[in-house]
């Protein structure tokens, strides 16, 4: 899906700067030299300039640097959970996706927060992540519960409802 809007991206802003040059221009090649016009910049074909905006949330978020994870989490009106990770982790490429369903679930009501601990190791050590995944829950810039390895469905679930106090 990611590649497909990417793809999408590049070739409309390959066609708008295509659209910049004069209907006379005429490209060659190594194999033949044409001085036919080109047809799809005339006017009366036109592709859409822009890919259609969604105004949903985003669920979660990767953390750019120190500033950004103060701006974002620390400072965030909703409740945050935040998932250290690596991607050498096995079990955190398992959980990662567990964890956007359960905080997608809650429509809103919360927001998550990835950290890689190879990136921002920093952080790692401000918060004692000891080993991964490690999952902390905080709301208001103060952590209210964590837990280190996989959960299943359910318990990952009751976790995010514990954190939005429900």
């Amino acid at each position: 899906m990611a590649h497909r809007l990417l793809v999408r991206r590049i070739w409309t802003l390959s066609v708008k700067d295509l659209r910049c040059l004069p209907a006379s221009t005429s490209f060659s090649t190594s194999l033949r030299s044409s001085t036919a016009p080109l047809f799809f910049l005339s006017p009366k074909r036109t592709l859409s300039r822009s890919l259609p905006h969604t105004s949903r949330r985003e669920v979660s978020f990767n953390v750019q640097d120190h500033e950004d994870f103060t701006e974002r989490v620390i400072n965030s009106e909703l409740p945050m959970l935040i998932d250290f990770h690596a991607q050498w982790c096995g079990p955190c490429k398992i959980l990662g996706p567990r964890l956007e369903k359960a905080v997608a679930k809650q429509k809103g009501k919360v927001a998550m927060a990835k950290v890689d601990i190879d990136d921002h190791t920093d952080l790692a050590i401000e918060y004692g992540v000891s080993a991964v995944p490690t999952v902390i829950a905080m709301r208001g810039g103060d952590v209210i519960d964590q837990f280190v390895g996989i959960k299943d469905d359910e318990a990952l679930d009751s976790f995010v409802r514990k954190l939005i106090g429900q």
